[in-house]
């Protein structure tokens, strides 16, 4: 039996220790990551590669709107949002727009670096109360 790739391990050992905050930083890292490269193919011309990084942002903007408690007033409105960049990043791949890119991967930035805040400070107030981090 072959080893695996030392990256591919620590990659999937690090989703399976992560916790569900860290998991939906991913998240939100790997939709900026597709974001990215989509401006890139699509400066390139390249359709294929814009189409298959732009589906899969959209997969991780669904994955993020199926994953929201609605039980809460706040998920209700990020389900808005997501639903709207979902949409955007439908419209970008469709008319090859790098302008709506720019708008969406404004907004995935905002969550993430507020998600990012939020983990940290979840932190800060759990060793500040003696607890585990």
């Amino acid at each position: 039996m072959a080893t695996k790739n030392p990256y591919q391990s620590y990659q999937a050992n690090s989703v399976q220790t992560a916790s569900p905050g860290e998991l939906t930083l991913m998240l939100y890292n790997g939709c900026l990551k597709f974001i990215k490269l989509a401006r890139k193919a699509i400066e390139e011309k390249n359709v294929e590669e814009r189409n298959t990084n732009l589906v899969k942002a959209q997969k991780i903007i669904q994955e993020l709107m199926v994953t929201l408690n609605m039980d809460y007033e706040v998920a209700k409105h990020m389900m808005t949002m997501y639903d709207y960049i979902y949409r955007r990043l439908v419209e970008a791949n469709i008319k090859n727009d790098v302008a709506i890119l720019d708008e969406v991967e404004g907004y995935v930035t905002e969550f993430r670096d507020t998600w990012k805040q939020v983990i940290q400070l979840n932190r800060q107030r759990q060793y500040a109360q003696g607890g585990q981090v």
